[in-house]
């Protein structure tokens, strides 16, 4: 049985040639048993330099990490929010079409005539060299066709106006006809119109746009 010793006490490996010159210097160093004060202070600060560097790249990939997270949970989120705004956009359009159409529906019946004054207005120079116009409507008693005939000569029109009562058209409905072109206005058609542009333009906005109707008065030659 062979025991170990326990430390080697000598250790020679500094090598010389035969004439005493030193061929490898010895790379052993005696352990340092005490340090001075400014060498202690000196390798504290190290320490610290060291301990604040890793920390920093620690909280660095931590906060890499950490943004890696949250865009792939926006990412993941992004179709649900788009499916939640879009329809929040819809029910909000629809609401609001709602209320026109109820404001609308009030305001008709006050003011019948209301469409067809406008109607004449934005047609001002269209019927102003016509000679002869027809105007279909419901209602047609002696006032409403005196009121009619006022609202054509202040848009302009100085020829004949002709009168065809129509008991089937809703209220607030007409038909205009005259020698170049014709017109027509129906709430319940204007808010069907109303209803597919505004239709058209949210499809729009999810990139499937279609044609958009932006008039509920339309003219035809």
């Amino acid at each position: 049985m062979t025991v170990r010793p326990a430390s080697t006490p000598f250790v020679f490996d500094t090598e010389f040639d035969a004439s005493g010159v030193v061929v490898q210097a010895s790379a052993w160093q005696p352990t340092r048993r005490a340090y001075a004060v400014a060498e202690v202070e000196a390798l504290l600060a190290q320490a610290r330099q060291e301990a604040r560097e890793a920390a920093l790249a620690e909280s660095e990939s931590l906060q890499a990490m950490a943004l890696s997270a949250i865009g792939e949970a926006l990412a993941a989120a992004v179709p649900a929010l788009t499916r939640v705004a879009r329809a929040h956009r819809e029910q909000s359009a629809e609401l609001a079409l709602a209320a026109a159409r109820v404001v609308a529906a009030s305001a008709l019946d006050r003011f019948p005539a209301g469409p067809l004054q406008a109607a004449l207005e934005a047609l001002g120079q269209e019927i102003d060299a016509s000679p002869r116009m027809v105007v279909r409507t419901g209602g047609l008693d002696e006032s409403t066709r005196a009121r009619i005939e006022r609202l054509c000569a202040d848009a302009g029109f100085s020829g004949v106006v002709a009168f065809r009562d129509e008991p089937g058209l809703p209220p607030a409905s007409f038909q205009l006809e005259w020698a170049d072109g014709r017109a027509e206005f129906e709430p319940e058609a204007a808010f069907a119109r109303m209803r597919e542009a505004l239709h058209s333009a949210l499809a729009g906005e999810a990139g499937h746009a279609e044609t958009l109707i932006d008039t509920s008065l339309e003219g035809r030659p």
